[in-house]
């Protein structure tokens, strides 16, 4: 069989930008318009406040979340097996089982709620055992009987329910008597002194098997006296044992609250860690309304298939979603330093020296003669201004330029109006945290030994680049503690004036600075006059002075 067509996620990095979101979802597009429909833009964090301007502006919602992109039970192959209702008998559901070759079925209600399971097992010990009341104590229906033994009903209501009553075999009326009591189910065959005592004595349900004739007699007996009639083909061996049979599944189910199941949500590495504790080997899927969805068997869950994702405006592990080696990587289209990732299979990897990743989408439109829309142009522009500081970071290219005005003159913006609300947005602190604002744009680096994190927010007035310094200042180290890194570098860029203001925390982390820009800091801050960009003037520095004083410090 051909493989199924399955969802591509299209992702950017963690703590995400402008345009790490507006790449995905433009990506997203342009694969959807050369590729079949399959290609969905996802985030890897909350917005910031910059991008949440972008999005409304231009009229997206934000892309759903993703933290983790290792395979989930709804990767598997769900069998899409229908739930049984509660009374249904055991016979029915051996049945089904059998059609359907699974060995447990899950029993739902009206709202398809999971009250339970049944397996091949717990009816097979059903048939073991021996209690005359089996049918009573469960409260059996009259349908279940006559659909356990193929049975015409003679008189009684086949929606009655059988309240009391042993099981009884009755050969004659000399060995029915003293031994049958009122409210039994007796199973008798074609004489008449046989069923007209057991209807005298008072019977609750007469099985009359070999399909034999029951007289008028017997018949309004009955009526008189409340008693059901039912007939069946089977002879009196083969209807005791299969009767028992008749009972409802509610009788023997393993209900909810004991029930091993799992979440289309729950991932199959801790599927595989839970089911070690199960005797069964289909276990229930629950949707993420936490209504039954199907079975996975333990094979299911063996035979894995990964997700499939392509990365945008990154390319290094540290930055990217959980679970990132148990993916299948199908492209990286990135602008940054060539990180840490490793893929499985071969991957198309398109990195190019520009400021932008929606350069170089705004490159592949062009290559594939797709016609960029309106709002995906917004989207596109809205990104290049951002990671160039609206033309002005040393990381713009000609080619960010050009794509940059281009994309403006689709989508009808004023460059510079539209740049400065945009970064006016992303620098309004109006009830925000230090935390919030900190993740905003955070981005962790490392090779071999060194890792350390670089933040950066742009602002167009001095007022709004200190408030942001005197919020987030206090927070460093605990963003630190968070990311589980040793030293923390936050950049406040005055985008007008280019020029930047870096706060730091961390063992040595002034030192560091003083000696990867060349210049003292005052009142734990270092004023970087014409560095604006994290990617080519911020990052590289502080590797190489951190690389060189590890080295420094082993000799």
């Amino acid at each position: 069989m051909p493989e199924a067509i399955r969802k591509v996620n299209v992702i950017g990095h963690q703590h995400p930008d402008t345009d790490s979101i507006c790449a995905a979802i433009s990506y997203a597009y342009l694969k959807n318009q050369t590729d079949k429909p399959i290609y969905e833009a996802r985030r890897a964090g909350a917005l910031n406040r910059e991008t949440q301007f972008v999005l409304k502006h231009f009229g997206f919602n934000e892309p759903a979340l993703i933290t983790s992109v290792r395979p989930q039970i709804k990767d598997l192959s769900i069998q899409r097996q229908e739930g049984i209702d509660a009374e249904t008998s055991l016979f029915t559901a051996w049945s089904l089982m059998r059609e359907t070759k699974v060995d447990t079925l899950a029993i739902t209600d009206e709202h398809n709620e999971l009250e339970g399971i049944i397996s091949i097992k717990d009816i097979a010990t059903s048939t073991m055992e021996m209690s005359k009341s089996v049918i009573s104590d469960a409260k059996t229906k009259i349908i279940n009987i006559l659909d356990t033994l193929q049975g015409e009903l003679i008189v009684g209501d086949p929606e009655g329910t059988i309240e009391r009553g042993n099981l009884v075999v009755g050969t004659s009326p000399e060995m029915m008597d003293g031994l049958l009591n009122e409210g039994d189910i007796v199973l008798v065959t074609n004489r008449y002194e046989s069923q007209r005592f057991a209807v005298d004595a008072g019977a609750g349900v007469l099985i009359v098997c070999n399909g034999a004739q029951v007289t008028k007699a017997v018949i309004n007996a009955a009526q008189q006296n409340g008693i059901t009639i039912i007939t069946t083909p089977y002879d009196t061996y083969a209807a005791a044992r299969l009767v028992s049979l008749s009972v409802p599944v509610r009788s023997r189910m393993l209900k909810a609250e004991n029930v091993l199941h799992f979440s289309v949500n729950t991932t199959v590495d801790d599927a595989r860690k839970i089911i070690t504790q199960s005797r069964h080997r289909f276990f229930p899927v629950l949707d993420e309304a936490g209504k039954y969805a199907g079975v996975v068997s333990t094979p299911n869950l063996l035979s894995v298939q990964k997700k499939h994702v392509i990365l945008v405006d990154h390319n290094e592990k540290t930055q990217a979603v959980d679970g990132l080696d148990q993916a299948n990587i199908m492209e990286i289209i990135d602008h940054h330093r060539i990180g840490s990732i490793e893929t499985s299979s071969p991957a198309l990897f398109r990195n190019e020296p520009v400021g932008c990743t929606c350069t170089i989408l705004y490159t592949i439109f062009g290559e594939k003669g797709v016609e960029i829309p309106k709002n995906i142009a917004g989207l596109m522009m809205s990104a290049i201004l951002s990671d160039t500081l609206c033309f002005r970071s040393p990381t713009c290219t000609s080619r960010d330029v050009h794509a940059g005005e281009a994309l403006a003159k689709i989508c009808g913006e004023d460059v510079d109006a539209y740049a400065d609300a945009m970064f006016d947005a992303g620098a309004d602190l109006t009830g925000r945290t230090a935390e919030d604002f900190f993740n905003s744009d955070f981005k962790v680096f490392s090779r071999g030994s060194v890792r350390f994190g670089v933040g950066q927010g742009s602002f167009m007035t001095e007022n709004s680049r200190k408030a942001a310094e005197a919020l987030t200042g206090p927070y460093l180290k605990e963003g630190a503690e968070a990311n589980e890194i040793p030293l923390v570098f936050y950049m406040f860029t005055d985008v007008k004036s280019q020029t930047t203001e870096m706060l730091y925390w961390g063992d040595n982390a002034e030192a560091v600075v003083s000696r990867a820009f060349n210049t003292k800091s005052e009142n734990g801050i270092a004023t970087l006059p014409g560095v604006v960009s994290r990617k080519k003037q911020v990052t590289p520095a502080l590797m190489t002075t951190l690389q060189s004083m590890k080295e420094e410090e082993s000799e």
